[in-house]
């Protein structure tokens, strides 16, 4: 397979194309042991006001992916192809210059851990200041005083005082809201969130979602969610894209994906995650087997070697034949060498009354 072309540098697309097109994303890293296929060949679309969530297990470019449209493996030996467009400006070919003005005025990023995101050497309001002082021609004092406000609007009391205190005097929910509050501080039109309740507890984890729903709602901007958590996509998302060993393996609609998922890697998923909208009949079902090396990525299907229904395939199709992601019954798209029909009568007999 060629190696896709990138566009030229500074390059501007049409803005009456979607608000980000991600493009036949690849992001590979050499190591001593081989080439590490982190992503490979993912695309996808999302507009303002669109929440995307991505889930997937550790390990399937989740994070890689984010990453890329942020431009943050510039620099280092990450080999990224493909095209990323953000509102007209293509990001693959982008310089670090060009890069660094897009960050925090047009897209921003949520990491996992607050805590090593957060300098631990200088107080967590000047560091939010720093942000607004880079994209913005204000005083020091200005700056302070929008930091200060916007403390408050992501929910912490006494933000005037707490502007001064230091990343370990905060709480990890506390940490976490500060991110929030530096993320979007300029109101970028693309938010991006890493894991942003790991290792919350649940109280807190519904709390940080909910504020970022509702600073989405307020700033009318286009945001990815990256979770382990499907009840959250279910919840907070209009979008949902699975993926498994760096590619993309079923996308489209939340309901229409939850309603009629086709993927059995996806059915895996589902069938992991405990329900609390009904009694459950069985116990919950683990996927068998371990996630691919993604330096040996296997032939054929990327799933086929922990799939329970290779055999409804004819041939060995699943093994040597890698599956295109074309569209379902559901109105989504899906990647898998089973019969549409075949899918179906499997999600309706065997599926479905399990989870």
């Amino acid at each position: 397979m060629s190696t896709p072309q990138t566009a030229p540098a500074g390059a501007q697309a049409p803005t009456s194309g979607p608000f980000l097109r991600v493009e036949d994303l690849r992001v590979h890293f050499p190591t001593d042991d081989g080439l590490v296929k982190s992503v490979d060949g993912l695309s996808f679309e999302l507009e303002r006001g669109e929440v995307l969530g991505i889930v997937g297990e550790s390990g399937s470019g989740k994070s890689v992916t984010s990453q890329a449209i942020m431009g943050l493996h510039k620099g280092s030996r990450a080999k990224v192809s493909g095209e990323i467009w953000l509102d007209g400006h293509e990001l693959v070919s982008a310089s670090e210059d060009e890069m660094r003005a897009l960050r925090g005025n047009d897209m921003a990023m949520i990491f996992q851990d607050p805590l090593s995101s957060l300098h631990p050497f200088y107080s967590v309001g000047s560091q939010i200041s720093e942000a607004y002082l880079v994209h913005n021609k204000v005083t020091k004092k200005q700056a302070r005083a929008e930091s200060i406000a916007m403390l408050e609007k992501v929910g912490i009391p006494n933000a005037s005082s707490r502007y001064d205190d230091f990343p370990h005097q905060f709480s990890g929910g506390m940490r976490q809201r500060a991110m929030i509050a530096m993320a979007l501080i300029c109101q970028p039109k693309l938010l991006i969130a890493d894991e942003p309740t790991t290792a919350l507890d649940v109280t807190v984890q519904a709390q940080i979602l909910e504020l970022i729903k509702s600073l989405h709602e307020e700033l009318n901007s286009a945001v990815i969610l990256i979770t382990h958590d499907l009840g959250v996509v279910a919840e907070t998302c209009d979008k949902v894209l699975v993926m498994y060993g760096g590619q993309c393996v079923e996308k489209g609609q939340v309901e229409d994906l939850f309603d009629r998922p086709e993927m059995p890697y996806t059915w895996g998923l589902l069938g992991s995650m405990p329900r609390m909208d009904r009694a459950r009949q069985a116990r919950l079902t683990p996927i068998k087997g371990q996630p691919p090396s993604l330096i040996n990525v296997p032939s054929g299907c990327v799933f086929h070697a922990r799939c329970p229904f290779v055999d409804r395939v004819d041939g060995n199709r699943c093994v040597t034949e890698h599956p295109a992601l074309l569209l379902a019954t559901g109105g989504h798209e899906v990647r898998c060498h089973i019969p549409s029909d075949e899918r179906l009568a499997i999600l309706q007999d065997e599926i479905l009354p399990t989870l």
